[in-house]
């Protein structure tokens, strides 16, 4: 199911009107508001319960003045955008200085990103045609409380905000998420003081990706790299606790399990015999493109079933797995 035109345009005037809307992106699905009213993002750090200081990504269309929100676009800015843009990848640039401070966290840059999902596009499109401006951004970042797993479903965003959508929120549907994790972040707000471009947060473009484009590769977080979505040690944690294990390690771990708790097994092999029945064994896929896509939603189902441990596999350690490895080392930081 796909959100109509009508819901689409009901939606852009919400925004417009400075409420919030619960949006499908390829990557997850996103809370926005208008990216220019301090009072509507305000609106986004209520609801997820977010610091005031952690910065919001702006989305915008591909047409996008982008000189309407950075002050600065350097070359290495530019080839990125020209080889990933519409996608999954979000800009930290300099901020024009004209955009409130409100959406990028009191920082003086500003995380942009052009959306590939067409109800995203069209949102931000329809948006753009009720400012006087011509221009829109609609600040998203995902549609859940601070910290806890991103939605990849318009159920999972009325499952976590089911009072905002009771006082009349609209959901757009876009089905399941393509992607199904958070952006790749690289700061670009730097490179006029000699700082190349560094990658913040590993996402479905990868730092291997990054350099066949600019040519050299991305530097790895440095102390001075502005606050990005997503960075903290502990972030994208389900509700249930969450251990990442050895394949070495399994049998011990299993066998210190409480007879009373109920335990569930993510894991490459297929499920051997043998099992309590309180231990629920689900065999994850081997290919990274279809693990990303279903990691969240396996999260998300666990929570619902009120399991008392949550036992993955850690994952292989080359670059096509870094994404995902990032996302759930840090959601098992968050029991830590």
């Amino acid at each position: 199911m796909t959100a109509t035109t009508t819901a689409i345009e009901h939606a852009a005037r919400i925004l417009n009107e400075g409420g919030l809307v619960a949006l499908p992106t390829e990557t997850v699905y996103g809370l926005g508001a208008d990216a220019e009213s301090a009072q509507a993002v305000a609106k986004i750090y209520a609801a997820k319960q977010r610091p005031a200081n952690h910065p919001l990504i702006v989305h915008v269309a591909p047409e996008a003045d982008l000189s309407y929100w950075t002050r600065d676009i350097p070359q290495e800015a530019r080839k990125l955008i020209e080889a990933f843009w519409p996608g999954p990848l979000t800009l930290i640039l300099p901020k024009n200085p004209a955009i409130d401070d409100a959406v990028t966290g009191g920082q003086d840059s500003i995380g942009l990103r052009c959306p590939s999902h067409p109800v995203a596009m069209a949102l931000i499109r329809a948006f753009a045609r009720l400012r006087e401006s011509g221009q829109a951004g609609i600040a998203a970042p995902s549609a859940n409380r601070f910290g806890h797993v991103s939605p990849t479903r318009a159920q999972h965003v009325r499952d976590e905000f089911p009072q905002e959508c009771a006082n009349g929120m609209p959901v757009l549907e876009g089905g399941d998420t393509e992607i199904g994790i958070e952006s790749t972040i690289v700061d670009v707000s730097r490179i006029a003081q000699g700082v190349p471009v560094v990658l913040l947060r590993p996402g479905h473009i990868s730092a291997t990706q990054l350099e066949q484009v600019l040519g050299y590769p991305p530097a790895r977080p440095d102390g001075a790299v502005p606050r990005a979505s997503g960075t903290l040690k502990a972030h994208y944690a389900p509700q249930t606790r969450l251990s990442l294990f050895d394949a070495s390690d399994l049998k011990g771990l299993l066998a210190s399990r409480p007879q009373q708790e109920r335990w569930a097994v993510y894991a490459f092999e297929a499920q051997p015999n043998g099992l309590p029945a309180q231990i629920q064994w689900h065999q994850v896929p081997s290919d990274p493109v279809r693990y990303a896509h279903d990691l969240y939603a396996l999260l998300r189902d666990a929570d619902q079933q009120h399991f008392d441990h949550l036992l993955i596999q850690r994952l292989p350690g080359d670059v096509a797995w870094d994404a995902i490895s990032d996302r759930l080392q840090r959601a098992a930081a968050a029991f830590e």
